[in-house]
């Protein structure tokens, strides 16, 4: 069985982590073999408890709220002067979130075993990003480490409220649409088949928009089995699609070139590309290390591309300005706030004050995208309502003329 353990090591430190043994007792004797002076032994739980317990486990997410939370409370630790290991170890007991708490642990036991905090952090690829590491490292190598938290911690919550003002914006056109959704099949499968029967028995010759929904409500009762299985076929396709480097490259293209959304994601990720490499360039890491962790923390695929066309150009000496000039996705504003960053030495500030503009650009175009899509969304309901309108008021009219 596992038991979970708390023990003081030669050096004096409290160490924590799980030792397997038949009871405790036992548990205590391995402990003591390896130079440990046990303070705790607790758990004995079963294969199926371990089994519980992992799959919690995994499913258990880290969500970006509770990223924010970690490093606020890692970074309050740090400036207090606690040694990492108690750092880490007062981490795993308060954080709720299952799958910090044990990362906490794991990060711990490596820090005990002469790994550097950068690398513990960094074999937790999946929670934290390469963004996250990369300020890590500038950190623990500059020793300006709380600093480089206090911007890891703006960094974060200012990706999170981007996200969150996005989300906000387009909550209300997904609910509307499957709202319609939901409105055509029930219009579809029950609504106008009791009219085309009326109809139907009166010898009426039925219109083209009825005949459309006659052969649609067929199609769904008749072959139900194959629209589903198609529905289910397409979902997954586009999934595995969008794993790809292609796919990921097409949708993110597709979603800058759409007329109300596009503009709000170039906004946003002109807002992101700004603050990231300000703080990065504030952090001391190095342009093309910067440019490296843009382009994977960017969250558009179509502008990394950029950002690694742009390392080309940097390597022959060509500045940041002039190549960004060539790609349709970098505004002129930016261009030139760069450029003027890049010639007076003050490419820092200059980012600065291109994530805060955009910031309030970002602002902006969510509330202009929410105003268009209203008249948009209403359109989509006035062409449904309509199109069933004439399915079943023009052959009604047909037959109260015939009466």
């Amino acid at each position: 069985m596992e038991y979970t353990y708390k023990a003081i090591n030669p050096a004096g430190a409290r160490v924590t982590g799980t030792i397997r043994a038949a009871s405790p007792d036992e548990a205590m004797e391995k402990l003591a073999a390896d130079d440990l002076i046990p303070e705790s032994v607790n758990g004995g739980a079963g294969a199926a408890g371990n089994m519980g317990e992992r799959l919690n486990l995994f499913l258990a997410r880290v969500r970006l709220p509770d990223l924010i939370l970690f490093t606020k409370q890692f970074r309050t630790l740090f400036n207090a002067g606690i040694p990492m290991n108690r750092l880490l170890e007062v981490l795993s007991e308060q954080t709720d979130n299952l799958k910090l708490k044990k990362t906490a642990e794991r990060m711990g036991g490596r820090i005990q075993e002469g790994t550097s905090l950068t690398d513990a952090f960094r074999e937790h690829r999946r929670i934290f990003s390469p963004l996250y590491t990369s300020m890590i490292q500038a950190g623990e190598s500059s020793g300006r480490l709380g600093e480089v938290m206090d911007r890891l911690v703006y960094l974060l919550q200012h990706e999170h409220k981007v996200k969150s003002d996005i989300k906000s914006a387009t909550r209300y056109p997904k609910i509307v649409l499957v709202v319609l959704s939901l409105a055509f099949l029930f219009l579809l499968t029950w609504v106008v088949p009791q009219f085309v029967t009326i109809f139907k028995g009166a010898g009426i010759d039925l219109p083209l928009p009825t005949r459309i929904s006659l052969l649609l409500h067929q199609w769904l009762v008749g072959y139900w089995f194959l629209s589903l299985g198609g529905l289910v076929l397409f979902i997954v396709g586009l999934r595995f699609y969008l794993k790809t480097e292609t796919g990921q490259y097409n949708r993110d293209y597709l979603l800058l070139k759409i007329p109300i959304i596009g503009p709000v994601f170039q906004k946003g990720a002109m807002s992101r590309f700004a603050s990231i490499f300000s703080i990065l360039q504030a952090s001391g890491v190095s342009v093309l290390n910067a440019l490296d962790v843009l382009a994977d923390t960017i969250g558009n695929k179509v502008i990394s591309s950029e950002f690694e066309r742009l390392q080309d150009d940097l390597k022959e000496g060509r500045g940041i300005s002039g190549p960004l000039s060539k790609s349709p996705f970098f505004t002129p504003m930016v261009v030139s706030m760069v450029a003027i960053g890049e010639e007076s030495g003050n490419l820092e500030e200059m980012l600065h004050e291109i994530s805060v503009h955009y910031d309030d650009e970002v602002e902006y175009a969510v509330s202009q995208m929410s105003e268009h899509m209203g008249p948009v969304l209403i359109i989509a309901l006035a062409a449904v309502v309509g199109f069933f309108a004439l399915a079943i008021f023009m052959p009604m009219w047909d037959l109260v003329q015939m009466v």
